[in-house]
């Protein structure tokens, strides 16, 4: 079982995923479309026995300015600050298997490739923990107060700062 990419026949199945993980903050299929046709590179699926089980959404962004849920984005930033992972989510019986720990060493490992020296997110649904072990620290969210509330009461800005890769690398 591996993670791979995602491509727009994953769609009607990632909707499916998404409708029974967030409950609380859904997203229209258009701005799921959306996001795999702006940054296919960044969106990936998990499968077991053909059965989707899991997802994530990533691109390009500006630090300290996390989207709002269910909008649209129009396009990418030609300037982006950040690698924004927009969503991680797996279905109940996926977690605690180590899927969420693989795509995030290959979220890290695509930012660092495309040049970016930090990754953020907006924990939700009490994964700051999790986001912690992996090496984000919240980040102060000042006048952000009312966009992350509507992500939800636990919702936290957080980031990771990728280290330097060493002289003459």
């Amino acid at each position: 079982m591996a993670w791979r990419l995602m491509t727009p026949e994953d769609l009607a199945q990632v909707q499916v995923l998404a409708d029974m993980i967030h409950v609380d903050h859904p997203e229209d299929r258009a701005v799921l479309a959306e996001r795999q046709r702006l940054y296919p590179t960044g969106c990936f699926m998990l499968t077991e026995d053909e059965h989707a089980i899991g997802y994530a959404f990533t691109h390009p962004w500006h630090l300290g300015e996390p989207p709002r849920l269910n909008r649209m984005l129009g396009e990418l930033p030609s300037s982006p600050t950040t690698y924004y992972i927009h969503d991680v989510a797996l279905l109940p019986t996926a977690r605690g298997r180590g899927y969420a720990a693989q795509v995030t060493d290959r979220l890290i490992a695509h930012a660092r490739e495309a040049g970016f020296d930090n990754l953020s997110l907006v924990a939700v649904n009490k994964s700051q923990t999790f986001w912690e072990k992996a090496g984000f620290r919240v980040l102060a969210a000042e006048g952000l107060k009312a966009k992350l509330a509507s992500y939800g009461p636990d919702a936290a800005l957080m980031m990771h700062r990728l280290a330097s890769p060493p002289r003459g690398a």
